[in-house]
């Protein structure tokens, strides 16, 4: 039996399009470059613009981009991939994933049980296509087997993401995906294949001064928006 192509992709970035990104779509993609990778999904919070604007400069590169966000969901964030508009926010996290998938995207809960960071708790996890088991933002690792354990358990695909906000740190986590025989790597057919459980998680973590720099900057965030 012939085995198909195992390409590697970063399904979790952020671009200056979401609040507190940093990195454009043209140095994400020359990042994404100097990685290796073979795709990326770009995921800024609640918008698909940043990801529109990657996929028009990837035309002239061998990077794939495939269109998606991070949906602010009531229960916590969810990974929209492979959708062409940005879910409504503030629903419950299986109504947006109903939406998703309905809409012909992958729903992939990221950072899960991480209360600081939007993570989803268990009992709101519910029809999603995978999680991420892998988020290369962790200084401990705990939440990491936690979700690797997690599912495990309940048979979801499994996701590596380096939610990288900054250039430096794209590609610190990914995702292995195993295309089936004689298939062209296309948004299309990522996706597909990430529906079928095709995934494995792989990668490493960012730096404690890296985890430090974004704590500070996410309660930065959460300050100002108080005021």
């Amino acid at each position: 039996m012939t085995e198909g192509r195992t390409v590697t992709v970063d399904p979790h970035l952020h671009t200056v399009a979401s609040y507190d990104g940093h990195a454009t779509p043209e140095r994400l993609l020359d990042a994404a470059e100097r990685a290796g990778l073979d795709a990326v999904v770009v995921t800024d919070h609640d918008t698909v613009e940043g990801a529109r604007v990657a996929k028009t400069l990837a035309a002239d590169r061998d990077v794939v981009v495939v269109v998606g966000c991070e949906v602010s969901t009531a229960d916590g964030h969810l990974l929209a991939i492979g959708v062409h508009d940005a879910p409504e926010p503030g629903r419950p996290l299986p109504t947006t994933a109903r939406a998703v998938r309905d809409r012909g995207g992958l729903a992939v809960v990221p950072h899960p049980f991480q209360r600081s960071r939007h993570g989803a708790r268990a009992d709101a996890i519910e029809a999603v296509d995978g999680i991420e088991v892998h988020n290369a933002h962790a200084l401990l690792n705990i939440r990491n087997g936690q979700a690797r354990s997690f599912a495990a358990r309940r048979g979801y695909a499994m996701f590596g993401g380096s939610d990288a906000h900054r250039a430096g740190t794209v590609g610190l986590a990914t995702t292995a995906v195993t295309l089936p025989p004689e298939t062209d790597l296309t948004s299309e057919s990522l996706v597909g294949a990430m529906r079928d459980g095709d995934t494995t998680a792989v990668g490493r973590r960012t730096s404690t001064w890296q985890y430090v720099s974004k704590l500070f900057a996410n309660a930065r965030y959460r300050t100002l928006s108080l005021v």
